[in-house]
């Protein structure tokens, strides 16, 4: 059951070879027979699952059904589910009882997906590695031994281990799209306002962005088509149509003009990783894709940018987070500044800690013009970059990290080469485009390689249209690790 896509088990579903209470009982039986090797889940929900899974069988007997009614998934924990923890991997919201659902939450339940749990992240979805977790890393299922990426790793990990069809997740500098690819699954970030952010613990609030982690790209249609969608209660949520992302899968890539941009395909970029592209850029050559260099003169200053951008706004959403009203408070406190400054420094870990003092600095008297202010500015030339390359191509190809999965505690005590894990994925973010990750081939190592597809805003149909194309002539998102093949 395990190694049917969504499609697949859809059909299954509704002919009746299984139910949704036994195809869920199955994922639960493989979260507890092999994340104890991941650790890829923080929470997870067997009872809600099993009795959402009993309300679908009764709704598919009826013939009330969807395509995705009764098929279970995961969410990433950062996202609000009511009366099930939610605590973004941190200690702060160690004991935080979301009292509501976030938006994406509302529409899969009413699209009839069972809740398996909730998956581990880098703590408040700061992080390239998921090793900023309070409850501990989780592990790459390729290689137990190495970070599955971050800050979605534990959605990355749980898909790529087939412990759930499908998983939620969220990308504010790269955090769906770099586990995807270190984790060999397909991950889509969609535009800026597609998907609600409602009930969406907020980092960086103008760069999050809720999105997939599936096998797929025929799966991630399925799924965004049901996330996403205007929402009132989200200022920065757009009324715009969504379209059946499903219906143009197959369309023809003849003529579609590829742009790959210089500043990416550098001699410093890593050869297996520029081997693995050549190859796949042969394959969407053989369909028809026209290929041609483009120029995104200022991707150089995309990492300076983001990295006061986002711990600018991190520093200011962060501060809710007080030990007053919710969540982590010190004992005994002596004050209420005692109460403030313990709260805070015992709750928050150290990435978190570093990137709220940058980002208070960026904020402050003084420096605000010189930092914030000049990154907002160079944000407006990224984006530039972007509506200048989309006047002369379709889609943007690249890579999505320098490097495959790296060794746990490599890079921990080194943040700099940590951010720079981000440096190909970043600009997508600042200028609020999507992007998707999708396995393009594998290094001497027998790690996955990652295709990045970029699109202009709203444009995830074109997208997910290259990718499945690209997918029907490859099988490499069809290779799961020997870990959990049986």
């Amino acid at each position: 059951m395990h190694n049917k896509t969504l499609v697949e088990l859809s059909q299954s579903l509704q002919t009746g070879e299984f139910s949704s209470v036994e195809l869920t009982r199955h994922y639960l039986q493989r979260i507890q027979q092999y994340d104890s090797a991941l650790n890829s889940f923080i929470t997870v929900t067997e009872d809600r699952a099993l009795a959402q899974a009993e309300a679908a069988d009764q709704q598919i007997a009826a013939g009330n059904v969807g395509p995705l009614t009764g098929i279970p998934m995961a969410h990433k924990d950062i996202f609000c589910t009511e009366g099930v923890k939610t605590s973004c991997a941190s200690k702060m919201l160690d004991n935080f009882i979301a009292p509501y659902n976030a938006t994406v939450v509302e529409k899969l339940n009413a699209a009839g997906m069972p809740m398996l749990g909730k998956t581990n992240m880098d703590e408040f979805a700061m992080g390239s590695s998921n090793e900023n977790s309070f409850y501990g890393p989780a592990h790459n299922p390729w290689d137990t031994g190495r970070v599955p990426g971050g800050s979605s790793g534990g959605s990355a990990a749980a898909v790529a281990a087939r412990l759930t069809p499908f998983a939620t997740a969220t990308d504010t500098g790269g955090s769906i799209r770099q586990p995807a690819a270190l984790c060999g699954i397909t991950g889509l970030k969609p535009t800026y306002g597609r998907v609600s952010r409602y009930g969406m613990i907020a980092f960086a609030s103008s760069l999050d962005q809720g999105g997939t982690m599936t096998v797929n790209a025929e799966d991630a249609a399925l799924v965004l088509e049901a996330m996403a969608g205007f929402d009132e209660r989200d200022s920065t949520s757009l009324e715009q149509a969504v379209p059946n992302y499903s219906s143009t899968l197959n369309d023809s890539l003849e003529g579609l003009k590829v742009g790959l941009p210089k500043e990416f395909f550098t001699d410093d970029l890593n050869p297996e990783i520029r081997s693995v592209l050549d190859e796949a850029i042969k394959v969407l050559e053989q369909q028809g894709a026209k290929i041609q260099e483009i120029s995104l003169p200022n991707t150089g200053l995309a990492v300076p940018t983001y990295y006061v951008v986002a711990p600018a706004e991190c520093s200011s959403n962060l501060s809710r987070f007080d030990g007053v009203r919710f969540g982590y408070r010190c004992d005994n406190p002596s004050d209420l500044e005692d109460l403030y400054k313990r709260s805070r420094g015992e709750a928050f870990g150290a990435e978190v800690k570093r990137r709220i003092m940058i980002g208070t600095y960026a904020l402050s008297a003084g420096y605000y013009d010189a930092y914030y202010l000049k990154a907002q500015q160079i944000r407006h030339l990224i984006s530039e970059d972007f509506k200048q390359a989309f006047n002369e191509v379709d889609v943007i190809l690249g890579p999505v990290s320098p490097s495959t999965a790296f060794k746990l505690g490599e890079k921990t005590d080194d943040p700099v080469s940590m951010y720079l894990s981000d440096i190909y994925t970043l600009s997508l973010n600042l200028a609020g485009l999507p992007g998707m990750s999708i396995p393009a081939g594998f290094s001497a190592e027998k790690l996955p390689v990652g295709m990045q597809l970029i699109g202009n805003y709203f444009d995830e149909a074109k997208l997910l249209n290259v990718a499945h194309r690209f997918q029907q002539e490859t099988n490499w998102h069809q290779s799961a690790p020997e870990l959990v093949e049986g």
